[in-house]
């Protein structure tokens, strides 16, 4: 036991002992429910690393005083898995934590879903990805889906501050005194990733000087053991997704500030490439014909970026992100053309007009294609009067705009005084 890390050391016994995730262990939880009703179903559970899973796993072992075996689904083999299956025959049923749930191979698969069906196994798997999309549907059908959050900085507080008194398991058997920065600087650093702040606090203890039996931790200290800011950001995971999804929206709602704590979240996880996907997109998507200049703008910002590179790319990023949030918005554009698509998907396309087919090789006009074409440019203003939808659909209106701006409202009067020309 001396040479497991703390975090494994402090992991709950029951659930009553399980900080955070309070939606499904706190009272009415679904996860409390269950082991009240002494009921527990194969359950997945899924979130940013370190902030759980596993814990909530032995919790439950804890409370219903089942047999509890922990596998990996990638480094464990299928014998590894037979070997619970048979505990499990022999006490009833017995629980299996598997780890990297989403990576689990279809031989190994298949062989635990009869076990599951049976209920010699209760699956508790574990994953930081989103198992709607990484999680085989035959596992997902006969499991409960939970999502699990970071912990508070307080819930972090609480941890350590158990974990410096616990003699047992922790570092009470120490006499450890910490100061309020150095306490401050784990509990914040660990962006809700308890893991990482119970194992920081556990190297500054060993590695502290002992004076006259005192171990004094510092702020010093805590930045020595915990140097980086633990960051859940991943640029191929569903974290990375729920940040670019919720960029896009803020500065699509016109806060700004929420817009900048996002972008500077994308900026800490260094995905230049993306940020820069992501803020063309909205330019034309979000503002588009409210402030058509403001997409070059963007443009310009994102080659600026580029050239810079980080930490410098941030100003141009920033200069974008906050004219963007705070300029006038349409969705004309994007909604103009998703119509338009809309009856192609639906087969709604029509004949081309003949007068405006092409009629440029031998045969053409004997087809009667693009005679009685009217030529704009010889008429007055450039515009006449002709159809160019097909018959099918020339009563179509694809063009609506929102009047946010003068420049649109210029364009839906050209367009109100045109657009009978054309039916």
């Amino acid at each position: 036991m001396v040479n497991q890390p703390l975090s494994y050391r402090m992991r709950p016994k029951t659930i009553d002992d399980v900080l955070g995730q309070s939606h499904l262990v706190g009272d009415g939880g679904i996860i409390r429910r269950m082991v009240k009703a002494k009921r527990l179903s194969s359950m997945i559970l899924y979130g940013p690393p370190g902030i759980g899973k596993t814990s909530i796993a032995s919790a439950l072992a804890g409370s219903t005083n089942l047999k509890f075996r922990t596998l990996n689904a990638v480094s464990n083999t299928k014998k590894d898995m037979e070997q619970v299956v048979a505990e499990g025959k022999m006490s009833g049923s017995v629980i299996l934590m598997l780890d990297e749930i989403h990576r689990l191979d279809k031989p190994k698969q298949d062989f635990l879903l009869p076990h599951l069906e049976n209920g010699t196994l209760i699956l508790i798997g574990a994953t930081t990805s989103n198992p709607y999309h990484a999680i085989n549907p035959a596992i997902r059908s006969r499991a409960q889906i939970f999502e699990l959050y970071p912990l508070t900085n307080n819930e972090i507080k609480i941890a350590l501050e158990r974990a410096l008194k616990d003699k047992d398991s922790g570092l009470g058997s120490y006499d450890v005194e910490i100061e309020e920065d150095a306490l401050e600087h784990f509990t914040n650093s660990a962006q809700g990733d308890i893991r990482s702040a119970l194992n920081a606090l556990e190297l500054a203890v060993l590695s502290g000087e002992d004076t006259d039996g005192k171990i004094t931790i510092t702020l010093k200290d805590a930045r020595d053991t915990m140097q980086q800011t633990a960051f859940l950001h991943d640029k191929d995971g569903d974290q990375h997704y729920d940040v670019m999804s919720a960029f896009q929206k803020s500065i699509r709602g016109s806060d700004v500030d929420a817009a900048l704590h996002y972008l500077a979240r994308l900026i800490s996880a260094g995905d230049l490439v993306t940020i820069a996907r992501r803020l063309l997109v909205i330019a034309y998507e979000d503002i588009g014909l409210a402030n058509p200049g403001l997409t070059s703008r963007t443009l310009d910002a994102i080659l600026a970026a580029e050239r810079l590179g980080f930490p410098e790319a941030r100003i141009p990023l920033s200069h974008a992100v906050i004219e963007l949030a705070l300029s006038p918005k349409s969705n004309t554009a994007i909604t103009s053309i998703d119509n338009a698509l809309s009856d192609i998907r639906k087969g709604r396309a029509g004949i081309v007009p003949k007068h405006l087919k092409d009629g440029h090789y031998a045969g053409a006009k004997e087809l009667g294609n693009s005679i009685g074409y009217k030529y704009p440019h010889e008429y007055p203003n450039h515009v006449v009067k002709q159809q160019y939808l097909p018959d099918t659909l020339k009563s179509k209106q694809y063009f609506k705009d929102n009047g946010i701006s003068k420049y649109e409202s210029l364009l839906n009067d050209t367009y109100t005084r045109l657009s009978d020309y054309f039916k």
